[in-house]
């Protein structure tokens, strides 16, 4: 029967042999829908088997997947397939388990109950706990923030004026911090607020299935609740505090009173958020000469040496190579941990996370991925773009340096593995990085302590830095006076004092910069040979690995 050419979209439904509406039966073989009256004469065909159920069972009578005029009365086990008497006959199946297909129906469905009634008296509840939990932080945390400032203006009216601005910088840092605290609980609480809104989802649709006749759909139900058992980690803060203390106007910031520095701790895996001092760093000047403090051989060789280094700990380094391999060094030269990455993977840079997790990118497949123990999870796909280095910046944000096969570059700031800035062109619509191809200059980028953003840019023979908006702050290419061979940026990084530090591979030094771009001195006398990735400890000294020697050097250059 064809459809009547001037009946509406949204006509109701009509027996297919008569047009009765709201017809109350269905061929689950044939696919169309009946009434009552008419099921005889349907069924009357001698040379087609038919299977009517009620309209809301339709699906229920599952058709053979290889003969499709055949009803499946069991299903294989082995095969996962519904299968007819033919496919019995057949003996393809002869050897395997094969189950009555209401008995394997019912079993699903029992599965699907099981996982629905753990959703909603378990693991709901759990995450609705933890989301009222980070309601409660938020409210401790402006409680003992306004504690904290009554307290040191309460100090304060016993000051001079001299130390007004004292006041102000604690008062700024009292908000950074209490800005970084929001930041990880409203990370916390979006994350469960997603977390949430996926199990209600999971929760509907099983609803559904519960009530649904459709085999195909049962059969197809996968599981999710491995996904939603484990749960977020319980965040636990210890709150600044102010000590006040008498008036000593010759130690300002010891008299006045100690605040303390803010602490996030990850209950479940046991790190520590990584925050600053709450009283500036003093100053700390450059020495006169440079010196090895260790140096340490490894069993990298030329083709393969080092491209990339964090400091782990004070002893222990990451490092990455021309290989598929990251390796864990500690400073007596023991290698402490090897991990495989992809057979073809292109080291693009490493970087710790503020639980200590490395992120390296990979150039082969435009990805970002994060080490936990020994697994490898990818937590991005670049899309059309190719990521050269990454960076953790202090607010626990990742900054990825990426380029396109076009040879269009930008620095993308990603906050819990979602795109939150893009730095791509200064004031006058002009690209701010060369975009070299991967292969023959790689990026290396940092964040300064002043929350500027470093690019070694190659290929360009520049280091880009533009401010934390992505400001262009200045261009350094080296000092007024270079008089070397070409210069070519490959490693990067910052130290206390903000002064950015970069490897000049071809002339086999290390270039010391302050934080607006002025050249201070060369580390040169460390016997440095084709320096490439570098990174400074918790006492200002700096790591070194050497390409051409697979070395690994611990340099101090300040007080």
């Amino acid at each position: 029967m064809k459809m009547d050419p001037n009946r509406s979209g949204q006509d109701v439904l009509r027996c297919h042999l008569c047009e009765t509406p709201i017809p109350s039966m269905y061929c689950d073989i044939c696919n169309i829908q009946l009434c009552k009256a008419c099921v005889g004469e349907h069924v009357s065909d001698d040379f087609q088997k038919h299977s009517v159920v009620l309209f809301k069972k339709r699906g229920s009578t599952p058709k053979c997947p290889k003969h499709a005029s055949k009803i499946c009365e069991l299903h294989c086990a082995e095969c996962n397939n519904s299968i007819c008497a033919i496919c019995v006959s057949s003996g393809e199946h002869e050897q395997h388990k094969k189950v009555d297909m209401l008995e394997y129906f019912e079993n699903k469905k029992g599965e699907s109950q099981i996982d629905l009634e753990e959703l909603e008296e378990a693991i709901f509840s759990q995450y609705q706990k933890i989301a009222s939990n980070i309601l409660s932080q938020k409210s401790d945390l402006l409680k003992n923030s306004q504690k904290l400032k009554a307290t040191i203006d309460k100090n304060g009216e016993e000051w001079h004026k001299a130390i007004d601005n004292l006041i102000k910088n604690l008062k700024i840092i009292i908000d950074e911090m209490d800005s970084r605290h929001n930041a990880v609980l409203n990370k916390q609480e979006s994350d469960t607020e997603r977390r949430i809104s996926e199990i209600k989802q999971v929760i509907y649709e099983q609803k559904k299935l519960m009530e649904s006749y459709d085999v195909g759909l049962v059969f197809a139900y996968k599981s999710k609740n491995n996904e939603f058992r484990e749960l977020p980690p319980k965040i636990t803060v210890s709150l600044p505090t102010f000590t006040p203390h008498q008036i000593n106007t010759e130690k300002m910031y010891e008299q006045f009173g100690f605040l303390t520095a803010l602490s996030i701790k990850d209950d479940e895996n046991g790190c520590t958020t990584p925050v600053d001092d709450a009283i500036p760093p003093s100053a700390r000047p450059l020495i006169d000469k440079a010196k090895i403090l260790t140096a340490v051989t490894t069993d990298y060789v030329v083709h393969d040496s080092f491209v990339s280094v964090c400091c782990l700990r004070d002893d222990e380094v990451w490092t990455s190579s021309h290989n598929n391999i990251l390796k864990l060094y500690n400073l007596n030269g023991k290698l402490l941990k090897s991990i495989k990455t992809r057979p073809w993977f292109i080291p693009c840079g490493i970087a710790l996370t503020g639980c200590s997790n490395v992120v390296f990118g990979d150039s082969f497949n435009g990805s970002l991925n994060i080490v936990k123990d020994t697994q490898i999870w990818e937590v991005i796909r670049l899309q059309g773009w190719t990521p050269h280095g990454v960076c953790s910046t202090s607010s626990d944000d990742l900054l990825v340096i990426m380029v396109t096969n076009d040879r269009q570059e930008k620095v993308v700031r990603y906050s819990g593995f979602a795109e939150k800035q893009s730095i791509q062109f200064d004031d006058k619509n002009q690209p701010l990085y060369s975009g070299s191809r991967i292969n023959y200059f790689p990026k290396c980028i940092t964040e300064n302590r002043n929350l500027d953003i470093c690019v070694a840019d190659c290929e360009a023979g520049a280091v880009v830095v533009v401010n934390q908006a992505g400001k262009l702050r200045f261009r350094y290419t080296g000092p007024k006076s270079y008089v070397l061979d070409v210069f070519r940026p490959f490693g990067i990084t910052s130290d206390s004092q903000s002064r950015i530090l970069i490897s000049d591979y071809y002339n086999h030094n290390i270039h010391v910069v302050d934080k607006d771009g002025h050249f201070l001195r060369y580390i040169n006398n460390c016997e440095l040979r084709s320096p490439r990735g570098l990174c400074v400890d918790s006492n200002d000294n700096l790591i070194v690995v050497e390409y051409d020697t697979g070395k690994i050097k611990k340099i101090n250059y300040n007080d």
